[in-house]
């Protein structure tokens, strides 16, 4: 447990222990240059040309009236978009000169740094409740990462740059992030709070508010106690996780909130000397293998709750739990990464530095093979691989739990079935992140809806928000035969339902070439005859035969099987739903009892054609 760091014994450590610095500043031009013959010089050619183009790019305006448009519209966008354009900006020009170190990207650092100091709020409008009040600054995701990107920028090139932007980005970062931290608890990310649970959040915000006081507070007495408090509320975030190291927030989540956490771990873990380690718990170990646990096919994971079904993970971070760790499958993960769209940076200086430093090892190999079968029984996921080294092989994820957890959507009971790299029945992902997405209109917006998932409706009832509409296994088994989870689903329903009885069983076959699925719903009803639809969701097309539908997309397909003596099938496709991707059109193949019954099995068997 991260509490056992009280303030008193790590000023202690501090006190005792010099080490040196995480990564070294630009004056260090031995290990500068060394860097540069490893990265070779077409890598820093790039680098460079990067911070000539940031130095010629504009500084985008962030006035009131963007700002104040998230309230007025709904829409982030506006503000968001700009936002990470100067913290880019910040990054290109900070790496380029640390390469080159002639001066020539010292002036344009100044204006950025300068411009960013002069925000009114360094968090997002998402996060204020109005314009933001220079008396009581909001500490939340991006202001803390904002007070880590200015303090590497005082590491790395705090002898060169102005000396009273020096000064001013120390005031900032005490009035804005550090101060607060230590004197305010109305942080809700700091601790689970009625209404409120600890999530990514609490990584990210008390993980950069540790790494920012590491590289700026003087005052030991001051970091100790700013170290243990946050220590405290990073047990929280652990807690969030799975016994097996698994998060329902989903892998793109892990990302960002695991990733932070790990960041802050390694400056503390180099700032002591490795007295404080917060890698020590076998659990971090299992939380470094999540992505690798959940990978459907490359750059795709099992993407339950608010995760895009294609998603890149910071590759220095792979390499950094892969090296810290000895996980070789790991390492070969990230290289595999190294050759997929380029990770969406909510950090950019963060990882762009790291990403010179943590690089993976290309002797490892680029074929990440995960396991045959996975299982997080605490959160009640189940990956099954028929072959994880063949690409066309079926691959099966599917889902219990509750509909309350991080980033909840409705989809107890959901499954994604990938075939040829290619989710045929596919989670959907999130949605464009709006005021409507996390307010009390959330369920309003389809794709957090039941309806948007592979889950039933059961007498024209979706699945309801909360805690109490949980899922409960009842048998789950991996064999060479077949992997098999089934969930008790009566709980997952309003009373209105009628239900007595809703058993999903979700079987991945062995004995045929590549696998078959097959996805069993045994119903009753309390009262009388009800009515119940099976529904698989896609971005393919659907074609419907008397006995199979076929379903096809980005070149894979699935023939589901059913009996039309128990079901009729059908096809409707939402037009343009909002990802955050952009509209998409999602496909819904329903299976719906051919007459309302008392009890029934719906049973559908998929292959490949």
């Amino acid at each position: 447990m991260l509490s056992q760091y009280d303030p008193i014994k790590v000023e202690l450590i501090l006190r005792d222990e010099t080490a040196p610095p995480p990564f070294p500043p630009a004056s260090d031009r031995a290990a500068w240059d060394a860097l540069k013959d490893t990265l070779g010089p077409e890598r820093v050619r790039e680098l460079i040309v990067a911070g000539e183009r940031a130095a010629q790019e504009p500084i985008p305006l962030l006035p009131a009236t963007v700002f104040l448009e998230f309230f007025r519209s709904g829409s982030r966008e506006e503000y968001e978009t700009p936002w990470f354009v100067r913290r880019n900006i910040l990054a290109d020009l900070v790496l380029a000169e640390c390469l080159e170190y002639q001066g020539r990207f010292l002036d344009p650092l100044l204006d950025i740094a300068w411009a960013i100091c002069e925000e009114s709020g360094w968090e997002f409008p998402a996060h204020h409740p109005d314009l933001p009040d220079v008396e009581y600054p909001v500490v939340g995701l991006f202001a803390a990462l904002t007070g880590t990107h200015l303090a590497e920028l005082v590491h790395l090139l705090g002898d060169k740059l102005h000396p009273l932007l020096v000064k001013r980005i120390r005031h900032e970062v005490d009035r804005r992030i550090l101060t607060p931290f230590l004197t305010r608890h109305d942080h809700w990310w700091l601790h689970p709070t009625p209404g409120h649970t600890t999530c990514n959040w609490t990584a990210v915000c008390s993980g950069n508010v540790i790494a920012t006081a590491l590289y700026l507070e003087c005052d030991l007495a001051r970091l100790a106690e700013i170290i243990a408090r946050g220590a405290r509320s990073l047990d929280d975030y652990l807690a969030t996780f799975d016994a097996d190291g698994g998060s329902t927030e989903g892998p793109s989540y892990w990302g960002f909130g695991f990733g932070n956490y790990v960041l802050a771990g390694h400056l503390l873990y180099q700032r002591t000397n490795g007295r404080i380690d917060f890698f020590a718990d076998d659990l971090i170990r299992k939380a470094a293998l999540f992505p690798l646990r959940t990978l459907l096919s490359p750059n795709r994971f099992a993407n339950f709750s608010d995760c895009e079904p294609d998603i890149t993970l910071p590759v220095p971070l792979l390499a950094f739990l892969a090296r810290h760790f000895q996980l070789d499958e790991l390492m070969r993960l990230a290289n595999a990464h190294t050759a997929v769209t380029p990770h969406r940076n909510h950090s950019p200086l963060l990882w762009k530095l790291r990403e010179l430093f943590w690089r993976p090892d290309p002797a490892a190999g680029s074929q990440a093979i995960p396991a045959k079968h996975d299982w997080y029984p605490g959160m009640q996921w189940m990956i099954a691989r028929y072959d994880p080294a063949d690409p066309d092989a079926l691959v099966v994820a599917v889902k219990g739990g509750h509909n309350d957890e991080m980033h909840n959507q409705n989809d107890v009971g959901n499954l994604i079935v990938h075939h040829h790299q290619t989710g045929v029945v596919a989670d959907i992902g999130r949605g464009r992140y709006t005021r409507q997405y996390f307010s009390d209109g959330r369920y309003k917006v389809f794709v957090n809806t039941s309806l948007a998932h592979s889950v039933p409706v059961v007498n024209g009832c979706p699945q309801p928000p909360g805690e109490q509409y949980a899922a409960r296994v009842l048998a789950h088994e991996a064999s060479d035969v077949a992997d098999r989870l089934s969930l008790d689903l009566k709980d997952v329903y309003p009373p209105e339902a009628d239900l007595a009885a809703l058993t999903r069983t979700v079987t991945l076959h062995r004995e045929a070439p590549h696998g078959w699925v097959e996805l069993v719903d045994e119903v009753a009803f309390a009262s009388g005859k009800g009515t119940f639809e099976s529904v698989l969701t896609t971005f393919g097309s659907a074609t419907v035969g008397p006995d199979a539908v076929r379903i096809e997309a980005d070149g894979a397909a699935l023939d589901v099987h059913y009996d039309p003596a128990v079901v009729a099938a059908r096809a409707e496709v939402v037009k343009d739903v909002d990802l955050a991707t952009g509209p998409r059109d999602v496909t819904r193949v329903i299976f719906a009892l051919a007459a309302p019954a008392q009890s029934a099995q719906v049973c559908l068997r998929m292959t490949i054609p």
